[in-house]
């Protein structure tokens, strides 16, 4: 794809050297109207979107990938209207291919990278690192692949798999769609009561996990958790027959490497152990359970290095991901396999400006959606060199991070807000302590960032030289639909489904599918038309909402139930966040609902703050002051509480639905087992607002 590259180029550039609208550049964000802009970025931005309206722009990155028979008919058929029938969109139909082979075969083989690294893993631990090539890629995967045909698996078969940020997670899920087997990934942060419902929804016919693994100095028993998941679906008459456990922490001395640069000796399972009441620790194995158990390195050991692909369809399965619902219950969105690898690979190259010789970090588990896009297809697709990190950014220090940026010499760097604010907290010596001079583009991704944190990664971590790319997208879009480079024709709809011009604000809508969006819900395509379409029927409904200024940027306000009706006026928490953490005293925010006698709803606002500050009366009604001038009078909060932690996953996202429960004082919490600290709750009750009955 050498022009849209040169295009990109040129942009990217052009982004460097004019730093058009810096102010602005704080929000995920897309132009509709691109007066604001220069003119040559105006017109490359106008030629991209254009380019992603039409068939023929992916007719030609097509022919960049590995067909086994060519698509019939159009390349992209759609409905939208669930009035003129069932939603579907299908990509390619008729042509067939393997994921699989395109992101390593075709690297290998036709593009002659074999010797070149295709990962730099990073343990938790400095120190515990390996690299593996796309060759040595390339013969793990095919005989882990022959492995899961040994043990029954064929095409079409769901496999769950459980496992910590290790390479063996990338070569399962790609020996997975490498026979035509859908996988399912479950972060490894989850409990075991949400693996076993992600199991038992897909009909999962084999377990794939780990020993354990440590998260910082924190040990998690990843076997013991797999095993409560799996007694837990037997109870509920499903039982799955087996079980393929990596040994991680308990590596085998006489097991094979799996690269070239063998790791050192990782630390065994210390917290594998019984308190009995008189206090003495005593040692146990990991579990196990022969009739159901095998171990991963025993079973590769006699397995074949080659493996021929199995050639699927355009719109057959090749992963299932599972997201939180408004009902509670998780949807298991399912992409295909032929629109989610040519965006995935193209959004990739051209929102990155990817070059060859870059080294990409992503900071994401694969778990979620960036991680299956933006470290493992996307990237592989293009033959990128990533970083593949098991860790904390704070441990051993705060300056683990930039640690490893200068150790490999990144140069693409891709994380969430929440990381960046986490890392804020501790001031800039942290990060100056390396030279970070490797780095070219850096990236945002799963929330809206706050005008200080954009500020702060743009000055400090990029030294103002660096362009921020903001991604909008969500693990149902498959890729980035909005960012500064391109979008896909975004529009804003009021209550009553129509569409609005200039200034306003309302829901995010997509008027017309691209390759890399979801096809249904797994085993409910009722809920995927209810969830996606029926509100607006002729849309996709993103569920966030969004305000576009009269320049044409698209703020991206925050999910349309994160937003609060008080006296009748619709408010964005994410923008009343972004107005707290303007002010110095405070590090991070948090803003949930209240029900008010009067106004329906109120604001509660939780805030972290810097470090050496304290909370008092003064602060709370600076804090006040600041929204309101930010805002308007209406969106005054009526609750500001100090909260020295907030409750977060351990992916670091803010658990709201907790927030909420603590701010109307309801003291059943629901299922915390995804919670990283539960030792906050009791400080945040603590904490609560006098007036907050």
């Amino acid at each position: 794809m050498p022009h849209q590259t040169h295009h990109y180029g040129f942009l990217h550039d052009t982004l460097t050297k004019n730093r058009f609208n810096e102010s602005r550049s704080v929000v995920y964000r897309a132009m509709s109207s691109l007066s604001a802009l220069p003119p040559e970025v105006t017109q490359a931005k106008s030629q991209f979107t254009h380019c992603f309206l039409i068939p023929e722009f992916w007719g030609d990155i097509a022919k960049d990938f590995y067909w086994k028979s060519k698509h019939t008919g159009q390349f992209l058929d759609y409905n939208f209207d669930v009035k003129k029938g069932e939603i579907y969109i299908k990509c390619m139909e008729g042509a067939t291919t393997n994921i699989c082979y395109n992101v390593l075969d075709r690297n290998v083989h036709e593009r002659k990278l074999g010797d070149k690294v295709a990962f730099y893993w990073e343990g938790n631990e400095p120190g515990d690192v390996m690299k593996v090539t796309y060759r040595e890629l390339l013969q793990q995967v095919c005989q882990f692949a022959n492995v899961l045909k040994s043990q029954g698996v064929k095409k079409g078969d769901r496999v769950s798999i459980y496992m910590p940020m290790v390479v063996e997670l990338v070569v399962a899920m790609l020996a997975c769609v490498r026979i035509g087997a859908v996988h399912s990934i479950v972060f490894a942060g989850f409990s075991a009561e949400s693996l076993c419902d992600r199991i038992l929804n897909s009909q999962c016919s084999l377990l794939i996990t780990a020993d354990g693994f440590y998260r910082g100095d924190k040990l998690i028993n990843l076997k013991v958790i797999a095993d409560d998941a799996l007694q837990k679906c037997r109870d509920r008459s499903f039982p799955v027959q087996r079980c393929i456990m990596l040994k991680h922490l308990s590596k085998e001395v006489e097991a094979a490497p799996l690269v070239s640069q063998s790791p050192p000796a990782k630390r065994t399972c210390p917290d594998l152990q019984v308190r009995p009441k008189d206090g003495v620790k005593k040692i146990r194995p990991v579990p196990w359970n022969p009739e159901v158990d095998q171990c991963w390195r025993s079973l590769l050991s006699g397995a074949s290095d080659e493996c021929e692909p199995e050639w699927c369809d355009s719109e057959d399965p090749l992963f299932i991901l599972y997201t939180s619902g408004s009902t509670g219950k998780p949807k298991g969105v399912l992409h295909t396999v032929s629109g989610y690898m040519l965006y995935v690979a193209t959004t990739f190259k051209l929102v990155f400006d990817y070059q060859p010789d870059d080294v990409y970090w992503c900071t994401a588990d694969i778990g979620w959606i960036t991680g299956h896009s933006y470290i493992t297809y996307g990237p592989l697709a293009n033959g990128a060199t990533s970083v593949l990190f098991e860790g904390l950014p704070t441990y051993p220090d705060v300056s683990r991070m930039w640690e490893i940026v200068d150790k490999y010499q990144v140069t693409k760097f891709y994380t969430a807000p929440t990381a960046i604010r986490l890392l804020m907290k501790y001031g800039s010596e942290p990060v100056q302590k390396y030279n970070r001079e490797s780095l070219k583009v850096l990236g945002t991704v799963g929330e809206p960032i706050n005008p200080e944190a954009w500020q702060w990664y743009y000055s400090v971590v990029g030294e103002k030289r660096c362009p921020v790319v903001d991604t909008f997208w969500q693990t149902e879009t498959g890729g980035h639909v909005v960012t500064l480079i391109l979008s896909i024709v975004p529009a804003i709809l009021n209550e009553s489904g129509e569409e609005l011009e200039g200034p306003c604000e309302g829901y995010l809508v997509f008027k017309q599918p691209w390759p890399g969006v979801m096809r249904t819900v797994y085993g409910n395509h009722q809920r995927f038309e209810t969830t996606y379409f029926k509100k607006f029927p002729g849309y996709y409904v993103s569920g966030d909402g969004c305000r576009r200024d009269k320049d044409g940027y698209y703020w991206i306000t925050g999910r349309m139930d994160d937003m609060l009706n008080v006296s009748g006026h619709l408010l964005s928490t994410a923008e009343v966040e972004s107005a707290l953490g303007e002010h110095a005293a405070v590090a991070e925010a948090a803003v949930v609902s209240r029900l008010h006698p009067v106004k329906g709803e109120s604001l509660y606002c939780f805030v972290t703050l810097t470090d050496g500050v304290g909370f008092n009366r003064t602060l709370e009604a600076e804090l006040k002051k600041q929204v309101r001038e930010k805002i308007g009078a209406i969106a005054t909060p009526d609750f500001i509480q100090n909260a020295p932690s907030l409750p977060k996953t351990r992916s670091g996202k803010i658990m709201r639905r907790v927030l909420r429960k603590i701010a109307r004082n309801e003291q059943d919490l629901g299922d915390l087992s995804t919670l990283a600290d539960s030792s906050v709750i009791e400080q945040l009750f603590l904490n609560r607002c006098c007036g907050a009955v």
